[in-house]
């Protein structure tokens, strides 16, 4: 039986996956925090409370939007419809792996939910990438919406600290910004036969911080494009700028340079290398004896359903344990019973088999419980250097370059939209006279 998984496991784990949104929070809070005091800093209550709306709110649909029009679609569409949501449609692509999964089911509910979902591929594929377009377009659209909210809010601020009358936004500002129809699914084609899957689209839709780059697409789209000002707009380019590279591709490029630096290995994922398990596996050597197992079954020429059986039929096998202890291999809640209705990926489990051997071989042959604290100690500090780095650029730098550039570009220094909402009062004034 797998141990429960401890706080420090998670958290690490978390924080030092490529795939988990944990990071993205963390780095997103730091990065909106900096930039919201920037604003009060150079725009007071106005400006401040603007960013805020719009830093915040945009956390609140970027990270939990996709989300909750997933599990929309699958309380409405998918009940209707009496397919299991839960069923990875990538178990479609191997035939010999899809029926193995229905004959290794964990229980009779699950097999035929397979059965049910497998009948007819090219309906379930197409109903998959419908609840991605779907989610993924509707958070889009709430983000629109917010935009819309955000920039009547803040001239309507802005007029009020001008302690002139609180009126309705002018049409000429109120229709600067319309929504605009998203352009995140030009390549998804649909047809009455199948739609395309597998390559990047499968990428984009199984990977949630992938998924999250084609939201953040269409956010950056829109704010540069709805930008109500020069000064808005160069805003924008340097944070939209510092929050793609430090949310999406230094984290990874950093990762690897520490675990190229590191002088113990420390490529496998904290839920493993915390654990309990792994310190057992060298005390009683059932490390080695399942590389060994694995090595005698398991051969280059092995196709991806001989691993599959080999995942099934050696659940005693410590690659195994740690393949679903770090949940790369689902289970059922409270049970090491495999769900067969998730997707395994070979390549990913290859991989951790590689990283255990790894770690197995480079160990010394003596004081193995120092050379396991050595790569806990290693893999923190790896993990946490590595968003020390990001929180510091998004939460400082990216910040403090923004606040430089309102001073170092000429007639920049003040904030826009109260500039726009003095000139709107202006203009009212003017026509109350006249009337």
């Amino acid at each position: 039986m797998i141990t429960a998984v401890t706080a420090s496991e998670y958290i690490y784990s978390k924080l030092g996956s490529s795939a988990s949104l944990l990071p993205l929070a963390v780095k997103d809070i730091a990065n909106s925090t900096g930039l919201t005091i920037g604003s009060y800093i150079t725009g007071k209550d106005v400006e401040g409370k603007d960013r805020f709306i719009d830093e915040f709110g945009t956390q609140l649909i970027w990270l939990g939007g996709i989300p909750f029009f997933k599990l929309l679609t699958d309380l409405t569409l998918y009940k209707i419809l009496g397919i299991d949501p839960k069923f990875d449609v990538r178990n479609l692509k191997n035939k010999e792996i899809l029926a193995k999964a229905i004959e290794n089911a964990p229980t009779e509910k699950i097999k035929q939910n397979i059965i049910r979902a497998s009948k007819n591929p090219k309906y379930t594929k197409n109903l998959a990438i419908a609840k991605f377009a779907f989610s993924t377009a509707a958070a889009i659209l709430t983000y629109a919406g917010l935009t819309k909210f955000r920039q009547d809010y803040r001239l309507k601020e802005a007029k009020k600290k001008l302690k002139h009358d609180n009126k309705e936004n002018s049409n000429q500002f109120r229709n600067m910004y319309l929504p605009k129809t998203p352009q995140a699914f030009e390549g998804i084609k649909s047809s009455k036969g199948n739609i395309s899957f597998g390559g990047a689209l499968e990428d984009f839709m199984f990977n949630p911080v992938r998924n999250l780059m084609i939201l953040d697409g269409s956010i950056t789209a829109e704010r540069l494009g709805s930008s109500q000002s020069k000064q808005e707009f160069i805003n924008y380019t340097i944070k939209e700028g510092g929050t793609w590279f430090f949310m999406y591709f230094a984290g990874e490029m950093i990762r690897k340079h520490f675990e190229n630096k590191s002088e113990v290995p420390i490529k496998l994922d904290s839920m493993i290398i915390e654990s309990k398990e792994l310190k057992q596996a060298f005390k009683d050597n059932s490390i080695k004896t399942s590389l060994d197992d694995y090595a005698k079954k398991i051969s280059d020429n092995s196709k991806d359903i001989d691993i599959y059986n080999f995942i099934h039929e050696n659940p005693d096998n410590f690659i195994v344990k740690m393949a679903k202890k770090s949940k790369l291999i689902k289970t059922l809640k409270n049970s090491d019973k495999i769900d067969t209705r998730e997707f395994i990926d070979i390549s990913d489990f290859k991989t951790l088999k590689t990283n255990i051997e790894e770690l197995y071989n480079k160990a010394p042959k003596d004081n193995i419980e120092k050379y396991l604290k050595d790569v806990i100690k290693a893999k923190r500090g790896a993990v946490l250097k590595n968003i020390g780095i990001c929180i510091g650029a998004l939460g400082v730098a990216v910040p403090l370059l923004m606040i430089a550039m309102r001073y170092i570009l000429p007639n920049n220094r003040a904030y826009k939209v109260r500039e726009m909402a003095k000139h709107e009062n202006q203009k009212e004034n003017s026509l109350s006279k006249i009337a």
